[in-house]
């Protein structure tokens, strides 16, 4: 310090010799006693302070606070957009249309089919005569063309109409046109020879372009439900967060009240840990539940934004939670409609009529080829094409008929895909049994499922009233002093768990329903949403 303030002990001045009754303190037993001073003075410090605790300040996550501008979604509304801008539900809308392919594919066998030929021919040699030793310059020209159509039939039959004209010219003879017009059928008789045979591939191929709107059919169902799924989640992340917040506050309320309470004597110092450790955990809990609320957000963004769309803009659910009715039907009426509806069914069914007519297929296949073909021609030759088709310097006719007789000795080709077909078809058949029982025990499942969400449902807000009543009771005790604030935390504690359970039993109820309509088979009947492959199919 500055010497004016405080001077050193060297030059300090001394007592004046004439003032004997009044000595200076040693500088050392000052110190000593304002170091004594002090310390008792920082010891009644310490003492008369409570013991505080380092609470981190209430902090909102990235992720939560990334949200901006939330627009408000009902389920209708994230439903119709899923059905919109989902991008793999635009992949499976292709599906179809593929298979449609095939069965053009397929019916393009028995369109008409046009064909040419033109044909030009020259050639020249040199003939020697030995005898009269003379050698000739041979020369020709061929030219011929040929047009017609050619069908093949369902009823094993193909057809051929035709039209050629010849013209030829040599050394040896003039210009010369040659015309026929003619008409070919071949009719198969055993292999070949029944339209059901001949149309298998076609219906096949129609088969799965059914089988195809059916496999779309249920990815809608899958969709429309991970939708719905999505969106109570976020709803229950929404309403976590509102419980919490109004938990926290609560929290904050009573840790105000018992440090009111301390001061003024009436409670010790302790009870404020316990008041603050519900506030931290209050805390706590609310971090966790804007984190679950941007999860879902997420989720939900993924199945129903366009793409390009910002992922960052939140959403703020209008559609209630809680439902009209807890009312479920009897269990045998979900299963029922689950044999009619449930789309892996239908399909199953449409693969083992695919296998009967594979093995109508099979069966053709194992008959020998026995065909009847028959050529009819009428020809005519003049100076020119048009003379030679109308026969004006002649005409003439040809006319072949016979058969024809195929069979590969021991046919093991044949009697070897007969047995596979015979067997395909068992596999499916019991591959048809087997889901339909797991079909009936997703059913029944999902069924218990959502009766036990609906009994919760009820059990739990009886809980939160029960709660609510001890809470009260606690508070009033406390008020009084015959209870501690950990007694009125606890109690605070045991109703946000009830009021977070009943929420969450809410929403389980919702999820489950829409479960269960999913594993019936009428979730998109229930919701209005018209796609092919909505008709049962029979067994």
């Amino acid at each position: 310090m500055p010497e004016s303030v405080m001077p050193s002990y060297a030059s300090a001045p001394r007592a004046p010799a004439g003032r004997k009754g009044r000595r200076a303190l040693p500088f050392r037993q000052v110190c000593t006693a304002a170091l004594l001073i002090g310390l008792l003075l920082l010891s009644g410090t310490v003492q008369s302070e409570p013991l505080r605790l380092s609470i981190p300040p209430e902090r909102t996550p990235a992720d939560a606070s990334a949200a901006t501008d939330s627009v408000p979604l009902s389920l209708e509304d994230a439903v119709a957009m899923a059905l919109e801008n989902n991008r793999g539900l635009r992949a499976e809308r292709l599906r179809p249309a593929i298979q449609g392919t095939f069965e053009a594919q397929e019916r393009a066998r028995f369109d008409p089919v046009a064909f040419a030929d033109l044909e030009l021919a020259r050639d020249r040699s040199i003939r020697q005569f030995q005898e009269i030793q003379v050698e000739e310059t041979f020369r020709s020209e061929r030219e011929r063309a040929e047009a017609g159509l050619r069908q093949n039939l369902p009823t094993g039959t193909e057809l051929t109409l035709s039209v050629r004209g010849n013209r030829a010219e040599s050394s040896r003879a003039s210009e010369q046109f040659t015309g026929r017009g003619g008409v070919s059928l071949t009719q198969a008789l055993l292999r070949g020879g029944r339209i059901e045979s001949n149309l298998v591939r076609l219906r096949q191929a129609g088969l799965d372009v059914t089988a195809s709107e059916y496999e779309l059919r249920g990815f809608v169902e899958t969709l429309v439900a991970d939708v719905e799924s999505a969106y109570w989640t976020m709803v229950l992340a929404a309403e976590d967060i509102t419980i919490l917040e109004d938990a926290l506050r609560v929290a904050e309320r009573l840790l105000e009240e018992t440090r009111g309470r301390i001061r003024a004597g009436e409670r010790p110092e302790t009870e404020e840990i316990g008041a603050r450790a519900e506030v931290a955990l209050r805390r706590q809990g609310l971090i966790d539940a804007r984190s679950a609320l941007a999860r879902a957000q997420n989720r939900l963004s993924r199945l129903i934004r366009a793409p390009g769309s910002d992922w960052d803009q939140g959403f703020v659910a209008i559609s209630p939670a809680v439902p009209t009715a807890y009312e479920l039907e009897p269990i045998a009426v979900y299963v029922d409609l689950g044999r009619d509806h449930r789309s892996d069914l239908n399909e199953t069914r449409l693969r083992l009529q695919r296998n009967d007519l594979e093995i109508v297929l099979t069966r053709d296949g194992l008959l020998p080829r026995l065909d009847f073909f028959l050529t009819l021609g009428a020809s005519g030759y003049a100076d020119s094409l048009g003379g030679a088709l109308r026969g004006s310097q002649g005409d003439g006719y040809d006319l072949v008929a016979g058969l024809r007789f195929e069979l590969p000795l021991g046919n093991r080709a044949a009697e070897a895909g007969a047995s596979r077909a015979r067997l395909t078809r068992e596999q499916t058949r019991e591959v048809l049994h087997n889901l339909e029982r797991l079909a009936i025990q997703d059913i029944r499942a999902a069924w218990f499922e959502a009766d036990r969400a609906a009994a919760q449902v009820q059990a739990r807000e009886d809980t939160v009233a029960l709660q609510e009543e001890l809470l009260r009771v606690a508070e009033i005790r406390f008020r009084v002093g015959t209870a501690t604030g950990l007694e009125v935390a606890q109690a605070q504690r045991d109703l946000l768990e009830s009021q977070l359970s009943l929420r969450a039993a809410i929403i389980r109820f919702r999820q489950a329903s829409t479960d269960l309509l999913l594993q019936s088979g009428t979730l998109l009947l229930h919701r209005g949403i018209e796609t092919p492959g909505q008709e049962p199919i029979p067994f």
